[in-house]
């Protein structure tokens, strides 16, 4: 087999690798045999490609696990193309009499009679979605009137129909969608499932990141996460590991726990630890919410700029609470303005930590993220989302905006990751737009801002294959540092180890 160390390159031909007692126990040199351990097993890999095993930087697990169930509407490009999809999955689930055989997406929710749709986009769209579409289109295909919630793909914000907002309880006037802090709290409610049932499913959705080659994730789930995620390894769940983030809700708990940002959680077989302290300060593009400097082409009134969500004087003393007991800050900002008041918070708290997204970096933000020693957590598909959108929205700040290279050039340190659900929980997609800047066949997007695959690979993973260091590994079919575009987008991952125990293998 062949070594790959991210970091320093590819060894010069195939090596052996020793994985004992749950670390790299040895690496030969090119041409060296090494002697098994008694009673290991030998692998033949047949000339593929090791390297250390991936991580997922940003996930939002439980609502990744409900979204590979529920129906997706993102290939819609209007609103009434929106409503038709979701008509047609009506008139599929009112065709079938036994909710047990329904399709995804029609009885995944504790309310069987709540459609939960996922995914739409209406940056671009022609019209805005309201009400009134979904409404009529239900009545138009002869259908009731039925409670349908279509949420963003960005997930600030949700589309519903007249009964939707009266089965949730909205009866201020609304045109159906609602964005950020008037959606954020009905979040929960749409989400709702049995516990044990959201349990399998993320378990399930773990088993499908462990095939991609990932190891570990951080949760951002809304949820309380230590708690869960030691429930889910007490049942058996475990093919990642996880920094289990925590929120301002659950804030007091955490400090309580007396559980620092790395520390393992006890009972959970050292796969879980406490994650970072999570605000989510701003919106984001696609809902015309991230809080940006200039204002919205064509948009008016106090929202023109976005949407602050946390003002400086609310963050400043919560990231100073989490620092002093040891938990590390994880702060959403996708504008730019965001951006700049996020940093201000570090230094004013003294906090440590990361941005989440950094979407938009004014030019002079790129030295305060390296001279704070804050990291940027960033989503590369993101960009392949949205180009298109930022084109429309931020076309005359497009030099700032998804700044991978410029970053990494300044010294700071890059994680990548996924959002999911907002994307797939896939960190070689994340890879493939963070080097390529393309997808779909389509031409590189600022290709002045790719990173090189050694930088991309490296905040994709959290270890070295080398003596001492865990046995998190995964085999891939083809050398990671010469693929490119579809390939690479679509790496096959022959095996992933997890402290030297198998969690995916086709071998």
């Amino acid at each position: 087999m062949v070594d790959v160390d991210v970091r320093g390159g590819a060894v010069d031909g195939p090596v052996d690798v020793v994985l004992a007692d749950g670390r790299v126990h040895a690496v030969g040199r090119p041409g060296e045999t090494l002697a098994a351990p008694r009673g290991a097993e030998v692998v033949d890999l047949d000339g593929r490609w090791v390297l250390p095993g991936l991580w997922d930087n940003h996930v939002h697990m439980g609502q990744w696990a409900l979204a590979r169930r529920r129906y997706d509407v993102s290939a819609a490009s209007s609103a009434p193309e929106a409503a038709a999809m979701v008509v047609a999955r009506l008139r599929e689930r009112a065709g079938r009499a036994d909710a047990a055989t329904r399709p995804h997406g029609a009885h995944e929710d504790a309310d069987p009679d709540l459609f939960v749709a996922v995914g739409f986009r209406d940056g671009l769209w022609p019209e805005a979605p309201t009400a009134a579409v979904l409404d009529d289109a239900i009545a138009a295909a002869g259908l009731p009137p039925t409670p349908v919630v279509v949420m963003c793909g960005d997930l600030h914000s949700a589309w519903l129909s007249t009964a939707a907002l009266r089965r949730l309880g909205v009866t201020r006037q609304t045109t159906g969608v609602l964005r950020e802090d008037d959606w954020f709290p009905l979040m929960s409610a749409v989400h709702e499932v049995p516990r044990d049932v959201l349990d399998e499913w993320v378990a399930d959705a773990a088993a499908a990141a462990a095939a991609r080659g990932v190891v570990g994730i951080v949760d951002f789930e809304l949820d309380d996460n230590v708690t869960a995620w030691r429930r889910r390894v007490e049942q058996g769940t475990r093919d990642l590991r996880v920094a289990a983030a925590v929120w301002r809700e659950h804030l007091d708990g955490a400090v309580a726990r007396g559980l620092e940002t790395g520390d393992v959680v006890p009972g959970t077989h050292g796969l879980v630890t406490q994650g970072p302290f999570k605000v989510i300060s701003d919106g984001s593009l696609n809902t015309r919410t991230a809080f940006c400097h200039d204002p919205y082409p064509g948009v008016d009134g106090p929202d023109a700029h976005g949407v602050l969500n946390v003002a400086t004087e609310e963050l400043v003393p919560l990231m100073t609470l989490a620092a002093r007991h040891g938990l590390h800050a994880a702060i959403h900002a996708i504008g730019d303005r965001a951006t700049a008041l996020a940093l201000d918070a570090f230094g004013a708290s003294g906090a440590v930590g990361s941005i989440e997204h950094a979407q938009m970096v004014a030019p002079n933000d790129v030295v305060r993220f390296a001279d704070l020693g804050v990291t940027a957590s960033v989503q590369p598909e993101h960009a392949m989302d949205d180009r298109d959108v930022v084109e429309r929205y931020w076309a005359d700040r497009a030099d700032r905006v998804f700044p991978l290279r410029t970053l990494h050039r300044a010294g700071v340190r890059l994680v990548l990751g996924s959002d999911a659900p907002v994307a797939p929980l896939d960190p070689w997609q994340a890879v493939s737009a963070a080097v390529d800047r393309a997808r779909d066949g389509r031409e590189p997007w600022r290709p002045d801002e790719a990173l090189p695959i050694e930088v991309a690979l490296a905040a994709s993973v959290r270890s070295r294959v080398e003596p001492g260091r865990p046995a998190d590994v995964v085999v891939v079919d083809a050398d990671p540092l010469t693929t490119r575009g579809d390939a690479l987008r679509t790496m096959p991952v022959a095996g992933t180890l997890l402290a030297g125990r198998w969690t995916h293998r086709t071998l």
